[in-house]
Protein backbone atom coordinates (compact mmCIF):
# COMPACT_ATOMS: atom_id res chain seq x y z
CA UNK A 1 0.00 0.00 0.00
CA UNK A 2 1.83 3.29 -1.17
CA UNK A 3 3.05 5.23 2.22
CA UNK A 4 0.11 8.12 2.13
CA UNK A 5 -2.32 5.67 2.18
CA UNK A 6 -3.85 4.88 5.52
CA UNK A 7 -5.74 1.69 6.43
CA UNK A 8 -9.42 2.59 7.04
CA UNK A 9 -12.75 1.34 5.99
CA UNK A 10 -14.85 3.46 3.92
CA UNK A 11 -17.26 5.67 4.87
CA UNK A 12 -15.66 6.56 7.47
CA UNK A 13 -15.30 10.39 8.76
CA UNK A 14 -11.81 11.63 8.45
CA UNK A 15 -10.47 13.84 11.41
CA UNK A 16 -9.18 17.45 10.72
CA UNK A 17 -5.90 18.15 12.63
CA UNK A 18 -5.01 22.22 12.94
CA UNK A 19 -1.73 23.08 12.97
CA UNK A 20 -0.17 26.12 14.20
CA UNK A 21 2.85 28.29 11.85
CA UNK A 22 5.66 30.02 13.46
CA UNK A 23 5.80 32.25 10.65
CA UNK A 24 4.80 35.72 12.27
CA UNK A 25 5.39 34.24 15.49
CA UNK A 26 7.31 37.15 17.13
CA UNK A 27 8.04 35.30 20.89
CA UNK A 28 9.50 31.89 21.90
CA UNK A 29 8.68 28.51 20.55
CA UNK A 30 7.19 27.74 24.13
CA UNK A 31 4.77 30.56 23.97
CA UNK A 32 3.93 29.23 20.32
CA UNK A 33 3.20 26.40 21.49
CA UNK A 34 0.88 27.17 24.65
CA UNK A 35 -1.20 29.43 22.24
CA UNK A 36 -1.63 25.96 19.63
CA UNK A 37 -2.69 24.19 23.02
CA UNK A 38 -5.08 26.59 24.16
CA UNK A 39 -6.66 26.67 20.49
CA UNK A 40 -6.98 22.89 20.24
CA UNK A 41 -4.18 22.33 17.34
CA UNK A 42 -2.27 19.67 17.13
CA UNK A 43 0.78 20.94 16.65
CA UNK A 44 3.30 23.15 14.71
CA UNK A 45 4.51 24.06 11.23
CA UNK A 46 8.00 25.35 11.40
CA UNK A 47 11.36 24.94 9.69
CA UNK A 48 14.27 22.90 11.16
CA UNK A 49 17.14 25.86 10.37
CA UNK A 50 16.82 28.90 11.45
CA UNK A 51 19.19 31.82 12.16
CA UNK A 52 18.87 31.35 16.33
CA UNK A 53 21.40 28.17 16.82
CA UNK A 54 19.02 27.00 19.53
CA UNK A 55 16.20 26.79 17.58
CA UNK A 56 15.92 23.14 17.17
CA UNK A 57 16.62 22.25 20.63
CA UNK A 58 14.08 24.78 22.13
CA UNK A 59 11.35 23.35 19.05
CA UNK A 60 11.65 19.81 19.95
CA UNK A 61 11.47 20.16 23.85
CA UNK A 62 8.25 22.62 23.20
CA UNK A 63 6.93 19.79 21.21
CA UNK A 64 7.75 16.94 23.79
CA UNK A 65 6.53 18.96 26.71
CA UNK A 66 2.99 19.67 25.53
CA UNK A 67 2.90 17.05 23.49
CA UNK A 68 2.43 18.57 19.90
CA UNK A 69 3.03 16.52 16.68
CA UNK A 70 5.49 18.68 14.40
CA UNK A 71 5.56 19.60 10.21
CA UNK A 72 9.12 20.81 9.10
CA UNK A 73 8.74 23.16 7.00
CA UNK A 74 11.72 23.28 4.05
CA UNK A 75 12.44 26.08 1.22
CA UNK A 76 14.81 24.74 -1.14
CA UNK A 77 17.86 27.01 -2.71
CA UNK A 78 16.64 30.40 -1.11
CA UNK A 79 13.91 31.49 1.28
CA UNK A 80 10.15 31.60 0.10
CA UNK A 81 11.79 32.62 -3.15
CA UNK A 82 14.63 30.72 -4.38
CA UNK A 83 17.71 32.00 -5.88
CA UNK A 84 16.96 32.07 -9.95
CA UNK A 85 20.27 30.66 -10.86
CA UNK A 86 20.42 27.86 -8.51
CA UNK A 87 20.83 24.94 -10.46
CA UNK A 88 18.40 21.51 -9.92
CA UNK A 89 21.12 20.03 -7.87
CA UNK A 90 21.51 22.41 -5.32
CA UNK A 91 17.96 22.42 -4.68
CA UNK A 92 17.96 18.57 -4.05
CA UNK A 93 20.92 18.81 -2.12
CA UNK A 94 19.47 21.61 0.49
CA UNK A 95 16.23 19.20 0.46
CA UNK A 96 18.53 16.56 1.99
CA UNK A 97 20.62 18.36 4.24
CA UNK A 98 17.26 19.99 5.93
CA UNK A 99 15.49 16.56 6.17
CA UNK A 100 18.71 15.45 7.82
CA UNK A 101 18.75 18.02 10.08
CA UNK A 102 15.25 17.75 11.32
CA UNK A 103 15.20 13.90 11.13
CA UNK A 104 15.98 13.29 15.09
CA UNK A 105 12.35 15.69 15.84
CA UNK A 106 10.14 12.64 13.81
CA UNK A 107 8.30 15.37 11.82
CA UNK A 108 4.89 13.98 10.74
CA UNK A 109 5.78 15.20 7.01
CA UNK A 110 8.04 17.88 5.21
CA UNK A 111 5.95 20.28 3.46
CA UNK A 112 8.76 21.62 0.74
CA UNK A 113 8.32 24.80 -1.13
CA UNK A 114 11.07 23.32 -4.48
CA UNK A 115 11.61 23.64 -7.29
CA UNK A 116 11.61 27.32 -9.43
CA UNK A 117 8.58 29.16 -11.51
CA UNK A 118 11.34 30.04 -14.23
CA UNK A 119 12.17 26.17 -15.27
CA UNK A 120 10.66 24.24 -18.12
CA UNK A 121 7.84 21.75 -17.26
CA UNK A 122 10.82 18.94 -18.04
CA UNK A 123 13.20 20.62 -15.67
CA UNK A 124 10.80 20.59 -12.20
CA UNK A 125 9.41 16.81 -13.56
CA UNK A 126 13.03 15.59 -13.01
CA UNK A 127 13.34 17.89 -9.55
CA UNK A 128 10.08 16.25 -8.26
CA UNK A 129 11.33 12.33 -9.20
CA UNK A 130 14.44 13.09 -7.52
CA UNK A 131 13.44 15.35 -4.46
CA UNK A 132 10.84 11.68 -3.85
CA UNK A 133 13.68 9.34 -4.13
CA UNK A 134 15.39 11.53 -1.66
CA UNK A 135 12.52 11.76 0.98
CA UNK A 136 12.40 7.42 0.03
CA UNK A 137 16.00 7.06 1.21
CA UNK A 138 15.36 8.87 4.43
CA UNK A 139 11.85 7.30 5.31
CA UNK A 140 10.52 10.48 5.31
CA UNK A 141 7.08 11.78 3.12
CA UNK A 142 7.63 15.13 1.44
CA UNK A 143 4.96 16.84 0.44
CA UNK A 144 5.02 19.64 -2.47
CA UNK A 145 3.96 23.65 -1.85
CA UNK A 146 1.79 25.49 -4.43
CA UNK A 147 3.82 28.06 -3.66
CA UNK A 148 4.53 31.03 -5.68
CA UNK A 149 8.49 31.80 -7.20
CA UNK A 150 8.67 27.74 -7.25
CA UNK A 151 7.56 24.99 -9.77
CA UNK A 152 3.75 25.00 -8.28
CA UNK A 153 2.98 28.44 -8.71
CA UNK A 154 0.40 27.90 -10.91
CA UNK A 155 -2.51 25.48 -12.17
CA UNK A 156 -1.70 24.87 -15.28
CA UNK A 157 2.05 24.41 -14.48
CA UNK A 158 1.41 22.23 -11.69
CA UNK A 159 -1.37 20.19 -13.94
CA UNK A 160 1.29 19.44 -16.09
CA UNK A 161 3.68 18.05 -13.18
CA UNK A 162 1.32 16.19 -11.73
CA UNK A 163 0.03 13.61 -14.50
CA UNK A 164 3.83 13.03 -15.17
CA UNK A 165 4.35 11.74 -11.61
CA UNK A 166 0.96 9.87 -10.30
CA UNK A 167 2.25 9.36 -7.05
CA UNK A 168 3.28 12.93 -6.03
CA UNK A 169 1.65 14.52 -3.03
CA UNK A 170 1.14 17.76 -2.46
CA UNK A 171 0.58 21.20 -0.60
CA UNK A 172 -2.17 22.76 -1.41
CA UNK A 173 -2.23 26.72 -0.50
CA UNK A 174 -4.78 27.73 -3.41
CA UNK A 175 -4.72 31.37 -2.37
CA UNK A 176 -1.06 31.56 -4.33
CA UNK A 177 -2.93 30.52 -7.38
CA UNK A 178 -5.82 32.94 -6.95
CA UNK A 179 -3.55 35.51 -6.94
CA UNK A 180 -1.15 34.83 -9.76
CA UNK A 181 -4.67 33.98 -11.71
CA UNK A 182 -6.42 37.03 -10.66
CA UNK A 183 -9.19 35.00 -10.09
CA UNK A 184 -11.11 32.42 -7.94
CA UNK A 185 -9.86 28.97 -8.59
CA UNK A 186 -13.94 28.12 -9.14
CA UNK A 187 -13.46 28.44 -13.26
CA UNK A 188 -10.22 26.08 -13.33
CA UNK A 189 -11.82 23.33 -11.33
CA UNK A 190 -9.99 20.74 -13.42
CA UNK A 191 -6.93 21.75 -12.05
CA UNK A 192 -8.37 21.56 -8.37
CA UNK A 193 -9.62 18.38 -8.97
CA UNK A 194 -6.41 16.90 -10.40
CA UNK A 195 -4.74 18.97 -7.59
CA UNK A 196 -7.11 17.20 -4.53
CA UNK A 197 -6.30 13.50 -5.92
CA UNK A 198 -2.55 14.19 -4.86
CA UNK A 199 -3.38 16.47 -1.88
CA UNK A 200 -1.72 15.96 1.21
CA UNK A 201 -2.00 19.04 3.58
CA UNK A 202 -3.66 22.28 3.07
CA UNK A 203 -2.36 25.77 3.82
CA UNK A 204 -6.15 27.36 4.40
CA UNK A 205 -5.19 31.58 3.55
CA UNK A 206 -7.63 33.27 2.01
CA UNK A 207 -6.12 35.12 -1.25
CA UNK A 208 -8.50 37.15 -3.47
CA UNK A 209 -7.93 38.48 -7.08
CA UNK A 210 -5.10 41.05 -6.39
CA UNK A 211 -3.41 39.74 -2.93
CA UNK A 212 -2.52 36.28 -1.33
CA UNK A 213 -3.75 37.40 1.68
CA UNK A 214 -7.59 39.09 2.24
CA UNK A 215 -7.42 41.65 5.09
CA UNK A 216 -9.55 39.07 7.43
CA UNK A 217 -11.07 36.17 6.07
CA UNK A 218 -14.42 37.27 8.35
CA UNK A 219 -15.12 40.48 6.60
CA UNK A 220 -18.12 40.23 4.41
CA UNK A 221 -16.49 42.08 1.58
CA UNK A 222 -14.36 39.10 0.84
CA UNK A 223 -16.79 36.20 1.88
CA UNK A 224 -17.14 35.57 -1.85
CA UNK A 225 -13.55 34.60 -1.52
CA UNK A 226 -13.67 32.82 1.69
CA UNK A 227 -16.42 30.56 0.25
CA UNK A 228 -14.56 29.48 -3.03
CA UNK A 229 -11.55 28.60 -0.75
CA UNK A 230 -13.86 26.32 1.27
CA UNK A 231 -15.23 24.43 -1.94
CA UNK A 232 -11.65 23.60 -2.89
CA UNK A 233 -10.64 22.57 0.53
CA UNK A 234 -13.74 20.21 0.33
CA UNK A 235 -12.33 19.13 -3.20
CA UNK A 236 -9.24 17.90 -1.00
CA UNK A 237 -11.38 16.32 1.75
CA UNK A 238 -13.69 14.05 -0.76
CA UNK A 239 -10.74 13.02 -2.43
CA UNK A 240 -8.48 12.38 0.53
CA UNK A 241 -11.65 10.11 2.45
CA UNK A 242 -11.65 8.51 -1.15
CA UNK A 243 -7.84 7.64 -0.48
CA UNK A 244 -8.58 6.18 2.79
CA UNK A 245 -7.24 9.04 5.13
CA UNK A 246 -8.33 9.03 8.76
CA UNK A 247 -7.22 12.26 9.14
CA UNK A 248 -6.29 15.14 7.36
CA UNK A 249 -4.08 18.56 8.17
CA UNK A 250 -4.35 22.09 7.83
CA UNK A 251 -2.50 24.74 8.84
CA UNK A 252 -4.07 28.03 8.94
CA UNK A 253 -1.26 30.00 7.75
CA UNK A 254 -2.24 34.02 7.31
CA UNK A 255 1.18 35.65 7.80
CA UNK A 256 3.84 39.15 7.69
CA UNK A 257 5.94 39.90 5.11
CA UNK A 258 3.91 41.85 3.04
CA UNK A 259 0.83 39.73 3.28
CA UNK A 260 -0.78 41.36 6.22
CA UNK A 261 -2.16 44.65 5.44
CA UNK A 262 -1.10 47.47 7.14
CA UNK A 263 -2.36 51.31 7.43
CA UNK A 264 -0.63 53.88 5.20
CA UNK A 265 2.00 56.40 7.00
CA UNK A 266 1.36 54.60 10.18
CA UNK A 267 2.43 51.11 8.97
CA UNK A 268 -0.35 49.45 11.95
CA UNK A 269 -1.46 46.07 11.14
CA UNK A 270 -5.26 46.51 10.52
CA UNK A 271 -5.73 43.01 12.20
CA UNK A 272 -3.74 40.29 14.68
CA UNK A 273 -2.12 37.64 12.67
CA UNK A 274 -2.56 34.77 15.84
CA UNK A 275 -6.28 35.85 15.76
CA UNK A 276 -7.33 36.03 12.24
CA UNK A 277 -5.53 32.36 11.90
CA UNK A 278 -7.46 31.00 15.59
CA UNK A 279 -10.57 32.13 13.92
CA UNK A 280 -10.13 30.20 10.49
CA UNK A 281 -8.64 27.48 12.69
CA UNK A 282 -12.26 27.18 14.30
CA UNK A 283 -14.01 28.31 11.01
CA UNK A 284 -12.93 25.31 9.78
CA UNK A 285 -13.02 22.73 12.10
CA UNK A 286 -17.05 23.91 12.36
CA UNK A 287 -16.91 23.62 8.30
CA UNK A 288 -15.27 20.37 8.08
CA UNK A 289 -17.58 18.72 10.94
CA UNK A 290 -20.61 19.92 8.42
CA UNK A 291 -18.70 19.03 5.44
CA UNK A 292 -18.34 15.26 7.26
CA UNK A 293 -22.36 15.46 8.33
CA UNK A 294 -23.14 15.95 4.57
CA UNK A 295 -20.58 13.11 3.01
CA UNK A 296 -21.36 10.47 5.44
CA UNK A 297 -24.66 9.96 3.90
CA UNK A 298 -23.73 9.76 0.33
CA UNK A 299 -20.68 7.25 1.37
CA UNK A 300 -23.24 5.11 2.76
CA UNK A 301 -25.34 5.09 -0.35
CA UNK A 302 -22.69 4.06 -1.83
CA UNK A 303 -21.66 1.40 0.15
Amino acid sequence: MPLLQQQQRKGKVMQLLNFKTLWGHTTSIEHAALLAKAAQFSGLEAPAVHTDPGHLQALGEALAAHELQWIQEICTAGSYVPRRQASVCEHLEDLEAQIVIGKPLAPRFVNVMGGCDAWPIATSVDFFKAAMEIADKHNVLCSFETHRGRSFYCPWNTAAVLEQIPDIRITCDFSHWVVVSERLMDSEWDAIELAAQHAHHVHSRVGYDQGPQVPHPAAPEYAEALASHQRCWEAVWTAQQARGYQQTTMTPEFGPDGYLHHLPFTNAPIADLWDINQWIGATEQQHFAAWSQAATPQEAQRA
